[in-house]
């Protein structure tokens, strides 16, 4: 599905096959001499044929097209290694380069998670299954992308369009919105979702993933938006009602990882079925192994938040570590 929302801006639903996410956003900037690709969608045959179509529909040659990612998971960075051409240059934030220069996505990245996911509880048998299933394992990059590396307040001009460059770390490292202050319009990426909430997780590069999310909210918070383009789902524009929504979503989980504490020290796999996840399956013995992950992932990071906070304690007991609020 692609759709007109502005003139010579559009939208164009790419389809993330299995995915509880359900679809992306990508959105299409046409200029007078070459066209902007915000997003695009997972490294898979799906995603290519409906962003083809789109393009074909909308008559953008790949030839006169660059790209803004706006952070590197895969279901926005994977697909645009099948797009880009030799004129094509990839935008992107400068912090996740850097990570995937480094190999922190690859191998390397999943020896240390696996180190920190075990260490707090995550079964190996269920580990190597979530991995095997996750979605950068099978559709992320499979060749160096050289990026064009972008900074906070570094500008982009297509048609009609100044985008300025706003950085907003914590649902990933790097993670970066565009502006347009003029049309007061925010291309947010995952950073506010209307109809579903964020992942928080756990990263190596952030000391505290949910603190740093929270401070980048404030700060969009304070623009003036008249429309939000997020990475998902619908499109909306009371922008500052959401933010305190998702502060209140955050906050309602802070309190349901401090009441499964209450009994008693527990893992952080041990504190994650007791928080309320918006999934089908009716008990967490259903969930699936990959979304056990993700959920695990979410429920560190809130963990990890109130231990700097001073509100609970970590120790190492045989080789887990446990949390606890005495």
């Amino acid at each position: 599905m692609f759709e007109k929302i502005l003139p010579d801006l559009y939208r164009i639903e790419i389809p993330l096959p299995k995915s509880p996410l359900k679809s992306l956003n990508s959105y299409l900037i046409k200029g007078e001499e070459r066209f902007l690709i915000i997003d695009t969608g997972m490294n898979r045959q799906e995603c290519l044929n409906e962003m083809l179509a789109a393009l074909t529909y909308f008559d953008v040659d790949l030839n006169k097209t660059d790209f803004f990612i706006t952070h590197l998971h895969v279901d926005h960075l994977g697909l645009v290694e099948k797009l880009i051409t030799e004129s094509s240059k990839v935008y992107f934030n400068s912090v996740e380069a850097s990570m995937i220069a480094n190999g922190s996505k690859h191998e390397k990245g999943w020896t240390r998670t696996d180190a920190v996911y075990l260490l707090h509880g995550f079964p190996q048998e269920e580990l190597t299954t979530s991995i095997a299933h996750h979605p950068r394992t099978n559709f992320g990059l499979t060749r160096h992308i050289d990026f064009y590396t972008m900074e906070e307040g570094d500008g982009l001009s297509i048609g009609n369009y100044t985008l300025k460059c706003v950085a907003t770390p914590g649902h990933s490292p790097g993670h970066m919105c565009l502006y347009e202050p003029d049309k007061k319009i925010l291309f947010a990426g995952d950073h506010i979702l209307f109809d579903i909430t964020p992942n928080i997780t756990f990263w190596f590069n952030m000391e505290n993933s949910l603190q740093t999310y929270l401070t980048s909210l404030e700060k969009i918070y304070q623009f003036d938006v008249s429309l939000v383009l997020p990475g998902h789902r619908s499109i909306m524009n009371d922008h500052r009602k959401r933010i305190r929504e998702l502060e209140e979503h955050h906050n309602n989980r802070l309190h349901e990882a401090m009441a499964a504490l209450s009994d008693g020290p527990k893992t952080a796999y041990q504190v994650t079925p007791c928080i309320s996840w918006d999934f089908k399956y009716k008990s967490w013995e259903l969930f699936p192994s990959q979304q056990r992950w993700f959920a695990f992932g979410e429920t560190l990071a809130h963990l990890k938040y109130l231990e700097q906070a001073g509100k609970i304690h970590s120790h190492v007991r045989d080789n887990q570590t446990f949390y606890t609020v005495e």
